[in-house]
């Protein structure tokens, strides 16, 4: 089965066990970049921003910054 390439907010939510107000936040306060879909409450999150997020994360924990994105995932990000 392919890899979803967008998550909910409540997707987001359990893998990183927190809760969706919390995944929210991280949104509003574009720790996490989302983009909105239709209404009110429907956002959705690249799963390489995510996975982008996480290790941004594990770099702050170790006091380092991550480690440099590829030219194409930099290009895909920015198109």
């Amino acid at each position: 089965m392919a890899t979803q390439r967008f998550l909910t907010l409540d997707d987001v939510a359990e893998i990183l066990n927190v809760s969706w107000s919390q995944a929210y936040a991280l949104v509003r306060r574009k720790d996490l970049i989302a983009i909105q879909i239709g209404g009110r409450g429907q956002w959705r999150v690249e799963n390489e921003e995510l996975e982008r997020f996480i290790a941004q994360k594990y770099a702050e924990a170790r006091g380092s910054t991550p480690p440099p994105v590829s030219a194409d995932a930099e290009d895909a990000r920015t198109s």
